[in-house]
């Protein structure tokens, strides 16, 4: 395969795809996309998951639970991207992903044959937490396997173009995953679905997992790993390389601050975010939701492509810092927008009728509880937890100290009770009854009503936000695999890629919660992807070099040699006014979408929504309790 090299590299740039190039791009991105629905299948149905797998738990901290438990596959993704990062500048590309990609698919079956908590007791959780820790170690060897594999088969000029496949494999998973959730949800019925049902997808993945190793099996090695193992110049040590020696440590470091941090909150708060903030704030039933989302990530998957080839036209980094600065100035217009569309009902309670805690802040705790052992039992507690059950939005009134809790709703007041006082039994019923009865009074609905739904509304918003997805992570590929010179290359791209996607990103929903649940304000958890995105776009602009024309055959990945410096110019010249037009352009389209999903609130909606009242728009929002 050695001998190749040199026709990828000169391969024309406008040249078509060979069949080769078409074979190593579509087993490539079938076999990440199977990792991917794996994966995800496991965040779709969290809320049965937890049921079945954490039912010693109370409500409220058995959410909490399975949302770690999520987590828990992101946390060890950068260790995985060590140890396989490791093990495919050693060994080589292709005999690395293969190891992954049975991982992944032997441990999600047994996921699917796994007793519950109610069959096998607290072993239930355990193997369960153990079978997600090595879907997490898989994928973090998988996705820098196949980036680079793809990049190093991919002709000059098209490295964008090429890798662009693969990172539509994340969307199209998570895409798969809900369609195949929402077709056997459907066709066994919700009841069996809770029971049994739940199983099928995770059992199904088997046969995808035959179809997907035998399609790799096929391929070869990657003709620039090909190349240097020929040469005798494979790294013999790729962590004390890649980490040990500054020159290389900076640019791991750069490319984690610099570029995938942002685009993980980015993508995160696009893709999962979203589908939580509609099943959990505006109320919408878990099928609509899933099929809002997935029509929008149906529809937004194709700009992956496009923005690859455009980074192969104008550059990696001016897309990239455009998505972060665009999605950090219009997400907190783009949420409410949704839950104007979602649950206008829910809006209008929201305004006519705030809720407010008036309590001693002394008596309040933050009731975060990952291990299911703290009790709260304050009166401030139980009125803050009974709200946030509800997924309700509320304001935090200080009381003086020693004053029983009380919740107001619109002009009704209803006293909390001390969970460890004798009467305690009684309260909680005579408090939930009252509760439950303002509520209703107030027009707090419980569930979105779906003939209220502006549903192309809500799908353009949640479309825009894929874009947002597809900006930045579209080129990233091919940006972190010429950062790197080959012999680290895998071990070097993997580890800022799932830091920043397993840590950043995949802690984004527990850490916007957490957020949500101190402030009380359901859209203050967006402040933890726009502090990130921002930070991330400064970074970048500042200190993130452009890479679009590095040779990734070059030792040091150094830039390809052009004939004449006044050529040089010229292309640096162009590349720099398409990147500021580009930027410009989407910081314009920023202020236009914040300017029509702010008249959003102003106007009365046509269609599903005629005469409906007109909603007051600007008004500020009420603070809001964590929604588990």
């Amino acid at each position: 395969m050695a001998s190749s090299a040199p026709a990828v590299r000169g391969a024309a740039a406008h040249a078509p795809m060979t069949a080769e190039e078409k074979k190593v791009v579509f087993a490539s991105s079938l076999g990440t996309i199977f990792e991917w629905y794996d994966f995800y299948l496991f965040g779709a149905m969290a809320t049965i998951i937890a049921k079945n797998f954490f039912s010693g738990l109370d409500e409220q901290t058995r959410l909490i639970f399975v949302l770690l438990a999520f987590a828990a596959g992101f946390a060890v993704r950068p260790f995985g991207a060590i140890v396989f990062g490791r093990l495919g500048d050693l060994v080589g590309r292709k005999y690395t992903f293969l190891v992954t990609i049975l991982l992944m698919g032997v441990a999600t079956f047994l996921t699917g044959i796994l007793p519950t908590y109610a069959s096998i007791g607290i072993w239930a959780p355990i193997i369960l937490i153990a079978l997600r820790l090595l879907q997490g170690l898989a994928l973090g060897g998988e996705y820098g396997g196949a980036a680079t594999y793809v990049a190093e088969h991919a002709p000059d000029g098209r490295r964008g173009f090429y890798t662009s496949w693969i990172q539509t494999t994340a969307t199209v998973g998570l895409m798969i995953s809900l369609l195949v959730i929402l077709g056997t949800r459907t066709y066994v019925g919700e009841a069996a679905f809770a029971d049994w049902g739940w199983r099928v997808p995770y059992i199904v993945s088997i046969v995808l997992l035959a179809i997907s190793v035998w399609i790799r099996m096929q391929l070869h090695e990657s003709p620039a790993f090909a190349k240097m193992k020929a040469e005798g110049k494979t790294s013999k040590a790729p962590l004390s390389e890649s980490f040990g020696q500054w020159k290389n440590l900076k640019i791991v470091i750069l490319a984690l601050v610099g570029l995938t941090a942002g685009q993980a909150v980015v993508w995160y708060t696009g893709q999962f975010y979203t589908l939580f903030f509609l099943e959990r704030m505006a109320k919408v039933d878990g099928a609509t939701a899933n099929i809002l989302v997935a029509t929008s990530l149906i529809l937004g998957t194709p700009f992956f492509v496009l923005f690859g080839w455009l980074s192969d036209k104008i550059g990696r980094k001016p897309i990239i810092m455009a998505g972060l600065l665009i999605a950090a100035l219009t997400y907190f217009p783009l949420f409410k927008a949704l839950t104007h569309y979602a649950n206008p009902a829910l809006e209008t309670a929201q305004l006519k009728s705030p809720i407010k805690v008036s309590a001693d802040p002394s008596n309040c705790s933050f009731q975060f509880n990952p291990t299911g052992t703290a009790k709260f039992t304050n009166s401030c507690d139980v009125a803050k937890a009974a709200l946030a059950a509800g997924g309700l939005n509320y304001t935090n009134v200080a009381a003086p100290s020693g004053t029983v809790a009380q919740i107001t709703i619109g002009e009704t007041v209803i006293a909390a009770y001390d969970a460890k006082a004798a009467n305690a039994k009684d309260e909680a019923a005579r408090f939930r009854k009252e509760l439950d009865t303002a509520i209703k009074a107030a027009g707090y609905p419980t569930k979105a009503d779906p003939a209220q739904m502006n549903k192309p509304m809500i799908i353009l918003v949640l479309f825009i936000m894929v874009v947002y997805v597809t900006m930045v992570y579209g080129p990233i590929a091919a940006m972190l695999v010429e950062m790197f010179p080959t012999k680290i290359r895998y071990t070097s791209m993997s580890l800022p890629y799932h830091i920043g996607n397993g840590w950043f990103g995949g802690f984004l929903p527990a850490t916007s919660f957490a957020i949500v649940a101190a402030q009380g304000d359901i859209y203050s958890g967006l402040w933890y992807p726009i502090v990130i995105a921002l930070a991330t776009f400064a970074i970048g602009m500042l200190f993130v070099r452009e890479t679009k024309d590095r040779d990734i055959y070059d030792g040091e990945g150094s830039p390809r040699a052009v004939p004449t410096a006044t050529q040089a110019a010229a292309g640096a010249s162009a590349s720099k006014s398409s990147a500021t037009k580009l930027i410009v352009g989407f910081v314009v389209l920023a202020a236009l979408v914040i300017f029509v999903m702010n008249r959003g609130g102003h106007v009365e909606m046509g269609g599903e929504h005629a005469g409906q009242e007109a909603m007051k728009g600007g008004a500020e929002v009420q603070k809001a309790a964590p929604a588990k």
